[in-house]
């Protein structure tokens, strides 16, 4: 069963955005913390984002504060995540993820569900 599908990846220029969106369908995720991680080829699945299930506590990685924002904007979109300024290093399958209980936001263990990744690429 397909609790988290991912969206929103694609080929774009450096210094270009896109938008990663992640929906559960068939389930609401609205009492979960989420999160995005990414893994890039050959290197381990790394802490982008997350946010509470209230929306107002938010964490970013030090690689991409300032220039991404996570967001749950409505119930049918569990997360989203806003991606601008990108850059080559930003390359990488994105996942998003729930929590049911939030004690390392930044720590993928953390997580009990997660989407099958989409693919951002970026060139330069």
């Amino acid at each position: 069963q397909v609790l988290l599908v991912e969206s929103g990846g694609g080929l774009v220029q450096a210094g270009g955005s896109l938008r990663l969106s992640c929906e559960s369908p068939g389930r609401s995720f609205s009492n979960y913390d989420m999160g995005w991680f990414r893994q890039a080829p050959g290197k381990e699945r790394e802490f982008v984002a997350a946010v509470d299930r209230t929306g107002n506590i938010v964490y970013y990685a030090d690689s991409v504060k300032g220039r991404f924002t996570i967001d749950r904007a409505n119930a049918k979109i569990a997360v989203s995540l806003q991606m601008n300024a990108l850059n080559p290093e930003d390359t990488a399958v994105y996942y998003c993820a729930a929590a049911s209980s939030w004690s390392f936001p930044t720590r993928k263990e953390t997580y009990d569900y997660w989407g099958q990744g989409t693919q951002v690429t970026v060139y330069s």
